[in-house]
């Protein structure tokens, strides 16, 4: 991968330096009330339930304001969530809401609503050879006319209780005090570098399983996710409808969008995955 590319990695692990600190209580004069945010084109400000807040500024890094008695891990959890996603945003990396594999060179992304089982199937995947390449957010460096570039994710595997037994997945540590989730190793291990985006998949319920093309009309309305990490790039950008709409069409149009529709039955969940399994393998032969 070139170095232009690179460097985008060496940016966010630059702009990702934490230190500790006094913490101003707003953005200007804006205080942010617990449990809220506030972002601007080169700032954002989080203030969690406990009393922690945690300021970014573009060039300076990362301030925490801790509150004793705050659990490290729920720290951790926004530090790694809204606080790396805000900064992606004002540096110009779009960010979305999905969990990704690699396959051969290219990375195959899955997106859908929490809960949706994006990172089970990452898992599973993982079981069959599928190295993982993020979960739940994933960054596109969009400043290349001829490739859209996905960095490496940050975040370590997130499983549910539910989600372990199904996929025979080791569990280590809590996630946060507040999650029902575990860390987990992916079995295929993670792959750590830039990588083009290839294809993204739309995890919905339905019976029978299948994988089907999404027509292009569909697409730009499905791309428009209402996750945090969305809101966060249109108040730092505040494009409008005719530029955002070029912005989803270059998505939609840049690489295979597909669904894939099963139902939720965790009997059928190992076959279910073998579909998409397949269907990976197909489509990485047919890449350039």
């Amino acid at each position: 991968m070139d170095k232009d590319v690179t460097a985008a990695v060496t940016m966010m692990q630059r702009e990702m330096r934490v230190r500790d600190g006094a913490v101003a209580v707003g953005l200007g004069e804006n205080p942010v009330e617990r449990g809220r945010y506030s972002i601007s084109s080169d700032e954002f400000l989080m203030h969690l339930s406990g009393g922690t807040r945690m300021y970014y500024r573009k060039g300076e890094g990362v301030t925490i304001d801790r509150m004793p008695g705050e659990d490290p891990r729920d720290i951790d959890l926004f530090l790694n969530g809204s606080v790396y996603a805000a900064a992606a945003c004002i540096n110009g990396l779009y960010p979305m809401h999905a969990s990704a594999v690699a396959v051969n060179g290219h990375v195959h992304a899955f997106t859908g609503p929490s809960g949706a089982g994006k990172s089970t199937l990452i898992a599973e995947l993982g079981r069959r050879g599928f190295p993982m390449f993020c979960d739940d957010t994933m960054l596109i460096d969009m400043s290349r006319p001829d490739q859209l570039i996905c960095l490496p994710g940050h975040k370590r595997l997130k499983l549910t209780p539910d989600a372990l037994a199904m996929t025979g997945a080791t569990a280590q540590e809590q996630v946060a005090s507040m999650i029902d989730k575990r860390f987990a190793e992916p079995a295929a291990g993670v792959h750590a570098s830039p990588l083009p985006l290839a294809g993204l998949m739309f995890l919905e319920e339905g019976d029978p399983a299948r994988i089907e093309p999404m027509p292009g009309g569909e697409r730009i309305l499905r791309l428009q996710d209402d996750h945090y990490t969305t809101e966060f790039f249109e108040f730092v950008h505040r494009p409008n409808r005719a530029e955002r709409f070029r912005q989803l069409a270059r998505l939609a149009q840049g690489i295979s969008i597909s669904r894939f529709v099963r139902p939720r039955d965790s009997r059928r969940f190992a076959d279910d995955a073998a579909i998409v399994a397949e269907h990976l393998q197909s489509a990485s032969g047919n890449l350039p």
